[in-house]
């Protein structure tokens, strides 16, 4: 399984790619929408983990995007302070029950993977 880990914070993302490295997770991150973009260049990825609230491209924008340059990609969005109304949006854009609110639990995040690739 090979994940892009896209959050505006550096360090929460950077830390979250080592630990699951460590639990044999190929995880690659970004901190902004443009590097994003130019990651799918790159390589292919089953799964984006996009925070919501980003400066510049929002996660929703930028999951609509990248979802037509890799169809096959799902998506896991995550938020530290979203409202009700941004709850709702990204539930409905990642699909039901693929929306996690910061802080990430690790196991948690490797049991979401495992239920989207199973679907």
């Amino acid at each position: 399984m090979r994940v892009l880990l896209i959050d505006d914070e550096a360090e929460l993302v950077s830390t979250l790619a080592e630990r699951l490295s460590f639990r044999g997770i190929d995880a690659d991150w970004v901190t902004n929408g443009a590097d994003a973009l130019k990651q799918l260049d790159k390589a292919v990825y089953d799964i984006a983990v996009v925070d919501v609230k980003m400066p510049g491209i929002s996660g929703i924008k930028l999951k609509r995007i990248m979802a037509t340059k890799c169809p096959k990609m799902r998506f896991v969005f995550v938020t530290g302070h979203g409202s009700e109304e941004d709850f709702k949006e990204g539930s409905e854009e990642a699909g039901a029950g693929n929306y996690l609110v910061k802080p990430v639990h690790i196991e948690g995040l490797i049991k979401k993977f495992k239920e989207i690739l199973k679907q």
